[in-house]
């Protein structure tokens, strides 16, 4: 089981559960009297949540009930809009405790994430199959063309009506039983899927007792493993996990293959070990479920009802980009593999790349071939220096400033929280950074919201947002140092944050990163573009020790390694985004063999043995436990949108203060208050091209 979190909740009945009124301290009931009204984390407990869920979906029933039993013609005012304005209480529960189960869980909350999605799922039922409300919603979007509604209030009326044919409103009284039985199952089964995963992940740890086993491996590496290892009870040992700061600089610098070996097979066979926490059966029956919803509500599988309102619209679509770059990618990644196994054959000729050996050889390769490994960049990228240059890019791009505030309430002492203040000084909202990883964190990095943007009686809403890495810590020997990759991560995090920040909608359903999801990654992503510019990397990148600024002569090297193992990383990136849609156009699937139909889809595009799929089926929680279910191809449908972005910034300068308003305008602060390519278009001026991307990328077609 995951570890007990000391630092956390408690996971243990506290005596005040049972014998406090419901109402009496629990600090959603009451006004925060915090600074910027941000949630008193301190005072909030792991038995608070149930019993303020259960309030929230009492009293948005009550403002239901009142705009079913309204007396008046249904209209945008009466319905739309006062549908949207209920279930505030219920918001910011729902916000918070996202972001405390993701970043700070312990076991209590996850049981609570169980019980509360029960709770959810079957209040979203009751919604949409409100056959009265329904009917008040569909009278106004009959005559939505009559209403000379603002382009928002149009997105918002086309939003609720889909939703509620999507949510099974137009199925017969039979099949919405069994519509809600689906559902139901599916939010426990995503829980269980998602706790699987940390549980998994927390459970393996490679002990080393012999220093020797420690050769090649950076100090700061070694520093961390032995604290870690006195931490969990093994003193004068070295502990390593399966957290992306540990695994991949392990595998990158061990010169233990036999170790390399043991902690790559570990970690992808996460979900697929027999154990408690396995999630072969898990994923099959979500599989089913969603097909099964699918065709009830008339979609011939769950990718057709995924897709129906992202930009790509459908499958064919998708597999259709998928396809223009697989080939290409899968042909470079080939030419890696010649050149990193030419590379084995002349220091010692006696085996063939194995997955586990690419990291390692793949860095070895680019030292001899360009004279630069991550050891030489790290130096340069001091954590504290990449926020100043994250910072440092946001003021020239749109004017913002960041206040640094200690006096705010935080989650977990390691988190930072800055004020952000437009050029003026106006307040615009509050950025929290959680920048390494704990037992009690998921893995990866994500952006959550704690509270969106939107206007309430004319005024704005300002929001706050949490941007979760995992970093490697600091140490008392040196500070968190990151690599060019986990410098792009902290950029690209920080895009979408900037997404929930400057957003300036209406409605809170559509503000900041609400949007289709092949369109939420173009924020984030276009930030990555400015990282390897000289004027920014000459601005951030200092040696952490002399403060030297980062030479010129590294720069070119950057550049000019800026396609290095670009085929590794795409093909294991596209592998994972057919495997989801391989997975999400079964149209009725029956009894599966998770590992077969696995090697079956990467067989059939071809992808080597030397390379695995980024995600495994039974640890992909994009798709399983989170919202990338047959979406997981955004990320590229993205890419092609933001290189085509970029060159507009390019064409008149990367801090072009016209190119970057028209951005903020059309882009960031729009949400999803109009189409998504119509705000690209209004940005762009045209739709983008695969163009840039293939230019960008190194790929030729």
């Amino acid at each position: 089981m995951c570890p007990s979190n000391t630092e956390g909740l408690a996971n243990v009945r506290m005596p005040d559960e049972i014998t406090k009124p419901v109402h009496e301290g629990n600090p959603f009931y009451h006004p925060y009297n915090t600074p910027f009204n941000i949630p008193p984390f301190e005072k909030i407990k792991a038995w608070h949540y149930i019993p303020a869920f259960k309030e929230g979906i009492k009293r948005q029933k009550k403002e239901i009930a009142a705009i079913v039993n309204n007396p008046a013609p249904p209209d945008f005012n009466n319905t739309v809009e006062a549908l949207e304005k209920s279930g505030e209480l219920l918001k910011e529960v729902k916000n918070v405790f996202k972001v405390l189960n993701a970043a700070h869980s312990n076991e209590r909350l996850q049981k609570t994430a169980g019980e509360a999605s029960t709770l959810l799922a079957h209040h979203k039922d009751d919604i949409h199959l409100n056959p009265t409300l329904f009917h008040r919603i569909k009278k106004v979007y009959e005559k939505k063309d009559r209403l000379n509604l603002s382009e928002e209030q149009q997105m918002l009326l086309d939003d609720y009506y889909k939703e509620f044919v999507r949510g099974g409103a137009n199925l017969p009284p039979g099949k919405q039983e069994r519509f809600r039985e689906i559902n139901e199952d599916l939010s426990l089964l995503k829980v269980r899927f998602q706790n699987n995963v940390l549980n998994d992940t927390n459970n393996f740890s490679l002990v080393i007792e012999d220093p020797g086993d420690l050769e090649g491996l950076p100090k700061v590496l070694i520093h961390a493993a032995a604290d870690r290892a006195e931490k969990h009870g093994h003193p004068g040992k070295w502990a390593f996990t399966l957290h992306s700061p540990c695994m991949f600089p392990f595998l990158q610098y061990s010169k233990k293959r036999c170790l390399r070996e043991r902690i790559f097979k570990a970690y992808i066979n996460l979900g697929n070990n027999g154990n408690e926490f396995d999630n072969k059966e898990i994923l099959t029956r979500i599989i089913r479920l969603r097909a099964e919803r699918a065709r009830l509500l008339g979609y011939k599988n769950h990718a057709e009802y995924s897709l129906e309102r992202n930009m790509a619209r459908g499958a064919a679509n998708v597999y259709s980009l998928l396809d223009q770059l697989w080939k290409p990618s899968l042909e470079m990644a080939k030419r890696e593999l010649g050149e990193i196994q030419a590379l084995i054959d002349r220091e010692c000729g006696n085996f063939k790349l194995q997955p586990w050996d690419w990291w390692y050889y793949s860095e070895k390769l680019k030292k001899n071939k360009y004279k630069l490994d991550d050891h030489m960049l790290r130096r340069y990228f001091r954590l504290e220096n990449v926020l100043d240059g994250v910072f440092y890019v946001a003021r020239r791009l749109f004017g913002l400033t960041f206040r640094e505030l200690t006096d705010i309430p935080r989650y977990h002492k390691s988190v930072r929280g800055f004020e952000v203040l437009e050029a003026d000084g106006s307040h615009v909202g509050i950025l929290y950074f959680d920048f390494f990883p704990r037992a009690a964190k998921q893995s990866g990095a994500w952006m959550a919201p704690l509270r969106k943007q939107a206007r309430k009686n004319g005024s704005r809403i300002a929001p706050v947002a949490t941007n979760n890495v995992n970093f490697r810590k600091p140490t008392a020997h040196k500070p968190s140092l990151l690599n060019l990759e986990e410098v792009k991560t902290l950029f690209h995090e920080f895009g979408h944050a900037l997404h929930s920040l400057l957003s300036d909608c209406t409605y809170e359903r559509l503000s900041g990163s609400s949007v289709a999801m092949d369109f939420v990654e173009l924020p984030s992503q276009v930030m990555e573009n400015w990282v390897i510019e000289p004027e920014v990397l000459k601005m951030f990148a200092q040696h952490y020790e002399t403060g030297e600024v980062i030479p010129g002569e590294l720069i070119d090297k950057i550049r000019r390694t800026r396609h290095f193992n670009h085929g590794f990383v795409s093909v294991e990136y596209l592998a994972a985004s057919y495997l989801d849609m391989d997975w999400h156009t079964l149209d009725d699937p029956g009894e599966i063999d998770v590992n077969a139909f696995e090697k079956a889809s990467l067989d059939r595009i071809g992808l080597i043995p030397e390379i695995v799929v980024r995600y495994k089926s039974t640890y992909f929680n994009h798709i399983f436990g989170g919202g990338y279910s047959a979406g997981y191809y955004s990320y590229v449908w993205a890419e092609v949108l933001d290189a085509d972005a970029f060159e507009a910034f390019k064409e008149t300068g990367i801090f072009d203060p016209a190119t970057a308003l028209r951005f903020r305008k059309n882009i960031l602060e729009r949400g999803a208050s109009a189409n998504p390519m119509t705000l690209y278009k209004r940005f762009r001026g045209a739709e983008p091209g695969i163009g840039p991307l293939l230019a960008r990328s190194g790929l030729t077609v």
